[in-house]
């Protein structure tokens, strides 16, 4: 087929790989992103069994396809568990550029994640595969994946928002004692742990999540310190000295936008607005950034969050993605 399928190498291959992803993902992919990935993700992984004989621990194995007469790099897929993912799972991702399609390069890519998921004894692959890509829907189901939700994805223009005013808002809540900050407001190690906390009790509501709330320390390095972090962008609705309620944001670079990450409110607080508040401040935050768009995902089962999303705030559908499963054993 001329392409051969080999390790993805560090650092050559970033940009090949990043040119790869923009073509899949909805905003652009870079170097510097891949970069700071990998200053979090530790490089070897340990994976083991548990007393139920199911998958535990940490990897990631990533691979490229490489066309042998030039070196170009058309096709990437990624194989990997976090240690808090349920027993047994392995995510993967699969992405192929346009004009590279077509050759056996998804074939081939597949073909390797497959092999070393059996090869690690994994019970469960799960897959996401944008939804207006019927080919690859399609492909990955004559391989074994079957569709089991959706994740949709809406993206708001926020120089043309016109919806509820962030500070009428704030003010009703201020009146019932919830009050608004970001995180360099209130630094500091023990009100990280704080919101960390409220993070571990509300992430198990999230539809579609398995396994368990990521250890303080990885939560740290995905939340504080992800790519496009920062502590103005972390907008916390408290109750004296507690947050109750969270925003996140991630500034791109590359599309001059901000990707809205995570939305939370602890069970005891809901039922007040505070998520509709927390969402009213973000876009006043983009819009104080220069932000173009703010972009963001619904799980097809998070009903209540998409309603005040698309309904409320004005975000437009845009083609998401459809989540496959792949059962290996049981």
């Amino acid at each position: 087929m001329g392409w051969s399928i080999r390790n993805m190498r560090i650092p050559e291959d970033y940009e090949g790989v990043a040119r790869v992803l923009s073509s899949w993902n909805s905003d652009p992919v870079t170097v510097e992103r891949l970069k700071a990935e990998d200053t979090i993700i530790p490089q070897k992984g340990e994976l083991k069994k548990n007393n139920e004989n199911l998958l535990c621990g940490y990897d990631r194995i990533r691979w490229v396809a490489v066309r042998e007469e030039s070196g170009e790099i058309g096709g990437y897929a990624m194989a990997v568990r976090a240690g808090w993912d349920a027993p047994g799972d392995l995510f993967l991702t699969v992405a192929v550029l346009p004009e590279a399609k077509g050759q056996g390069i998804g074939s081939a890519l597949y073909s390797a994640a497959d092999e070393w998921a059996e090869s690690v004894e994994a019970s469960l692959l799960k897959l996401s595969v944008r939804e207006e890509d019927n080919n690859a829907v399609a492909f990955a189901g004559k391989r074994g994946y079957a569709a089991t939700r959706r994740t949709f994805e809406s993206k708001l223009d926020v120089a043309v928002y016109a919806g509820p005013a962030w500070e009428e808002k704030r003010s009703m809540l201020e009146k019932e004692g919830i009050l608004f900050c970001s995180i360099d407001q209130l630094p500091g190690e023990e009100m990280e742990r704080k919101l960390y906390s409220l993070c571990q009790k509300t992430q198990p509501d999230i539809p579609g999540f398995s396994g368990k709330p990521p250890m303080y320390e990885w939560w740290r390095k995905w939340t504080l310190e992800a790519d496009g972090a920062s502590p103005e962008l972390i907008l916390l609705a408290c109750f004296g000295d507690h947050p109750v309620g969270m925003v996140q944001l991630l500034w791109n670079e590359a599309s001059l936008s901000m990707y809205h990450e995570y939305t939370c409110v602890d069970r005891e607080f809901r039922g007040r607005g505070i998520a509709l508040a927390l969402k009213l401040w973000a876009i006043e935050k983009a819009r104080d950034w220069k932000a173009g768009y703010l972009r963001t995902h619904n799980d097809s089962l998070n009903g209540p969050m998409l309603h005040i999303n698309r309904d409320m705030l004005g975000f437009q559908a845009e083609p998401g993605f459809y989540w496959m499963e792949k059962t290996l054993r049981s």
